[in-house]
């Protein structure tokens, strides 16, 4: 190695690229990352963080409301939009700040330029160009716009955390989990709200049954939720959009926000001239180690494709230091990894699904509950909770653990520990629950469901 040579360069300053730069540093690589827009990536800046603030904001009309019932009375309070994003905005400056320490603290150094490949082992960053032993992709996603007249008036969600003004009437295209979590937040915060998916039922690849409940619970709430259709033109018309739709009908709205999905961040950074393959959506090829098709170029994170959440970007990142830093060589375990979509109410799920339970087992032992949670019963809200755990009768493991309800996530980021050990039904039988919670009633159910 060359006195100016690195051991490790990182493209992208998201989760993952900071955590893989910053471990690397910690077992005395010589480390260097680039970011041309804000460190922390997606996750921190048009992502995961902000959104999650949004969520929080759109709760506390429900629990304004639902404070009647137990005895509190007051003028009603109104909501700001710009409070929120200013605040907001502030928290995001914070935490840019903090990645910033962590990534100094370290020793790697902070390079604030686009950084793209020229051979397997020298990137060009602005004027500089730097030589390393292994190169990191860890560029992430972006969302998609899909093709039809007029789409360039639509936000994609990178825009809604810039928005001057809260839209009255929004219509949202797509049914992933960040359609639904936007499709909540401004139901939540009081605009009226289409959505519209192009399939027959949201959230493809979430237990089915939740799904149902899901959209169910949204459709009671006033959401417009419209399956099978897509947007075929849209146009403004004097203050306000109007957007067709290919069952003939139309919608007007203040904002149109297009959220079906999010394509890997790969061109335009020379991958192909260093000799790193691409799969047929864009995502870098690569083995179970995170190596890509030229030698020693890695690649994390969204830009993989693999499993598009920020704790697998860190734990993909985590393996990878492992590799090639402690003589650990480590793959990604990607079996057992609880995911939420922050709805009203929220779906959390660890596990197989119960369609891919029966998929994959000669049987499956379904177990469910589904009842009005206990602060309803003076709140007067109907909305229930529904709770499932999938057992492998042949083995008596607890295969797979959903829940649709307030604090699912909080909740079955406990179960995954359970399900990633191993844990069978007897043990859940055996364990003492907490009353009255909604936790409980995981340990609690004792007669399978009917097939």
């Amino acid at each position: 190695m060359t006195s100016n040579e690195l051991d490790l360069f990182v493209i992208g300053a998201g989760s993952g690229g900071v955590r893989a730069a910053r471990m690397a540093a910690s077992a005395g690589a010589r480390v260097a990352i680039a970011e041309e827009r804000d460190l922390g990536g997606t996750c921190v800046n048009v992502g995961c963080i902000p959104k999650k603030l949004m969520v929080y904001a759109s709760h506390h009309r429900d629990e304004i409301e639902d404070s009647v019932g137990f005895g509190w009375s007051g003028p009603e309070p109104t909501f700001n939009w710009n409070t929120l994003i200013e605040n907001k905005d502030r928290e995001i400056l914070r935490l840019n700040g903090i990645y910033r320490s962590l990534l100094q603290d370290a020793g790697v150094e902070i390079l604030e330029s686009r950084a793209v490949l020229l051979d397997p082992n020298i990137v060009g960053c602005g004027s500089q160009e730097r030589s390393a032993r292994n190169i990191l992709i860890a560029t992430g996603g972006r969302p998609t716009r899909p093709e039809f007249p007029g789409n360039d008036l639509a936000l994609i969600s990178d825009d809604v955390f810039e928005l001057a003004e809260q839209p009255k009437r929004i219509a949202i295209l797509g049914g992933g989990y960040i359609a639904v979590e936007f499709a909540n937040i401004f139901e939540g915060l009081g605009s009226k709200v289409s959505l519209l998916y192009r399939r027959e039922l949201i959230l493809r690849g979430f237990d089915r049954e939740l799904r149902l409940e899901l959209e169910g619970a949204m459709r009671a709430r006033g959401i417009d939720i419209r399956n099978e259709v897509r947007a075929i033109g849209l146009q403004r018309r004097g203050g306000e959009l109007v957007l067709d739709l290919d069952d003939g009908s139309t919608i007007v709205a203040d904002q149109v926000l297009l959220a079906t999905g999010r394509t890997p961040s790969t061109s335009g950074i020379g991958l192909r001239r260093a000799g790193v393959e691409l799969d047929r959506e864009g995502a870098v090829r690569v083995d179970d180690y995170s190596r890509t098709s030229a030698a020693h170029i890695w690649a994390i994170g969204d830009v993989t494709n693999r499993m598009n959440l920020t704790p697998v970007a860190i734990a993909e990142a985590m393996a990878l230091v492992d590799t090639l830093f402690r003589d650990t060589p480590t793959a990604m375990n990607y079996r057992d990894i609880a995911t939420a979509v922050f709805g009203q109410p929220c779906l959390s799920s660890v596990g197989l699904t119960e369609e891919e339970a029966r998929d994959s087992l000669a049987e499956v032992d379904v177990y469910r509950s589904r009842f009005l949670p206990l602060r309803h019963t003076l709140s007067g809200r109907s909305e229930r909770t529904l709770i499932k755990l999938l057992v492998d009768p042949s083995s008596d493991r607890v295969v797979g653990a959903h829940m649709l309800g307030p604090d699912a996530a909080e909740i079955i980021q406990g179960l995954a520990i359970a399900l990633k050990s191993g844990a069978t039904k007897a043990h859940f039988d055996a364990t003492v629950g907490i009353h009255p919670t909604t936790a409980e009633e995981f340990v609690t159910m004792r007669t399978r469901a009917e097939p």
